[in-house]
Parts: C-alpha cells; structure tokens; sequence
C-alpha cells in the first residue's frame, strides 16, 4: 500500500481509535486536538503532534475530521480553509444529511475535495471483523485512498451525493435504537419477577437474532405495495393491547410498545385490519 500522509483532527475516543490505526498501518500521522494531552499516547507511537490545526492541515495530503459535530467542522476548518484547497477532507463527524452537503457545499466552495463517512462501528471495533464505514461524496478521493480507508473497517460507497452517507447511518441506527429500547422494555416488564437484565439477555439476543431473519421478508412486501400477500401476520392480530396492559400492570412505562401500538392502531382503524403487520411502513412514511 502506497503510504498517504494523514492529518486527523479531533482526539475523542474514535479519533484516537483510528489515528493509531494509521500509525499502525505506517501512514505518516499527524494529529491534533483543541484540548491538549489527548496525542501523548499516539506521538508515542509515532505520530506527530503540532500545536495548532493550521499546522496539522498543513502537513498532509488527506485531512479526517473526527469532531463533535457540524458546527465544530466549521469552527476548526473556517478559519484555516486556505490550507484545505487541493486536499482531500474526510468528514467522518457525526452530521445529518443535510449538514453533510452544506459541508460539501463549503469544500467545493474552497476547492477542497470531499468524503463523507458514517462509521458503523464503536472504537473498540475499528479495523476489526464487523466495522464498516459507509462513504458518499467523491467517488475519486473514495477510489484513490480506499486501501487507507479499508484499515477502519469494511468501506462502502454509496454515490456522490455527499448526504447518502449520513442517511444510510441515521437509518440503521435508528433499527438498533428501537431494537435496544425493546429489550431494555423486556428487561423491565421481568424485573418484577426477580429476573435479572442478564438472565433476560440470555433469552433475548439469540430470539431476536433470529427475528432479523424476517426482514427480507418484510423487505419484499413493502417494495411490492401489496400488504395483502398471503402468509402475512395480521394488524389485527398484531394489536399490542394485551402487552401494553400488561406492561402498565407490572408498573412500567408503556412507551415503547405504546408506539409501535400507536402504528398499528393508525392502520387498523383506516380500514386495513386484515392487512400485513408490515404496513405500519405506511404509518411511519405518511406521518399525517
């Protein structure tokens, strides 16, 4: 692998995470953060360690930003965008698709070529089996410097379209979030029985493991339009009202299922009762 000379800026701890696996790989690395300290561990390594942004930037051809988020891009980079113009900027900080392309907008604005990343991924993952980073932006920068990108995880591009990214990121999240809630809604619902959350752990991950199974098919009848394909869990059937009672009975917040209640009652109550369970996506798509 040709070695890239690499700026990154921002320390957090998947900052930090994906330096040291640059230093690792022999990149010349050269880093920065606003507060000081947090590079001691990677100078140690080998890495670089300037005094302030504009001579971090300087140092390389390939600039990640790690930062808290879109107003700190703007806060480190403005005032060094001279610096920026000819260089690649990886943005991997957590922003909305729309942020993202306004920070897109900006680069080009500076001649800056631009990568957006959503790292999918805790620190502790990166550069292990299971960490993927989705990319969207320039499809140059993203072909010039994949095997760079490739040491954080398994990289994958979705267009030039520099908010796809963030999409894609928001999107998954928001399945593991709801996922989470469910089973921390479980582990309360039990808590009254003396079971503890790691006995209902055991029980729940393999359970919905395998209920992922389910969701090509789910998949298939929304991209169809016919919530009426036979094989198909019923709305009616579906209705949580015995598990929200049962929920309030054992003195818990009804919320969680409250909401996916809410989906189903939505539908059922328009006249789609004997449709598929898969169609809350409607409920969901057409808020009003």
């Amino acid at each position: 692998m040709t070695k890239t000379s690499v700026s990154v800026l921002g320390l957090g701890e998947m900052g930090s995470t994906l330096a040291a696996a640059l230093v690792e790989a022999g990149h010349p690395t050269t880093v920065w953060n606003r507060s000081p300290g947090k590079a001691d561990a990677l100078v140690d390594m080998g890495a670089i360690a300037p005094a302030t942004a504009r001579d971090a930037v300087s140092a390389s051809d390939v600039v990640v930003a790690c930062l808290f988020d879109a107003a700190s891009v703007h806060g480190v980079l403005d005032p060094i965008a001279d610096l920026l113009s000819g260089r690649t900027l990886v943005n991997v900080t957590t922003t909305t698709p729309e942020q993202a392309r306004e920070i897109a907008g900006w680069a080009a604005d500076h001649g800056v070529v631009y990568l957006d990343g959503g790292i999918m991924a805790v620190p502790s993952m990166i550069g292990q089996p299971g960490s993927s980073v989705l990319y969207s932006g320039s499809a140059t920068a993203f072909e010039q410097f994949r095997p760079l990108l490739d040491l954080w995880g398994d990289s994958t591009y979705f267009g030039e379209d520099p908010g796809l990214a963030s999409l894609y990121d928001f999107a998954l999240l928001s399945g593991m979030y709801v996922m989470f809630a469910g089973f921390l809604h479980g582990a309360a619902m039990v808590a009254g029985a003396g079971v503890s959350a790691t006995e209902f752990a055991g029980r729940a991950a393999p359970w919905l493991s395998a209920m992922t199974g389910g969701f090509a098919g789910y998949a298939a009848v929304v991209d169809g339009g016919d919530y009426t394909v036979a094989g198909q869990q019923s709305l009616e059937f579906s209705d949580l009202g015995d598990m929200v009672e049962a929920s309030a009975a054992q003195g818990i917040s009804t919320e969680v299922i409250g909401m996916v209640q809410n989906l189903i009652r939505r539908q059922i109550d328009a006249g789609h009762g004997k449709e598929g369970l898969a169609r809350i996506y409607e409920s969901i798509k057409q808020p009003g």
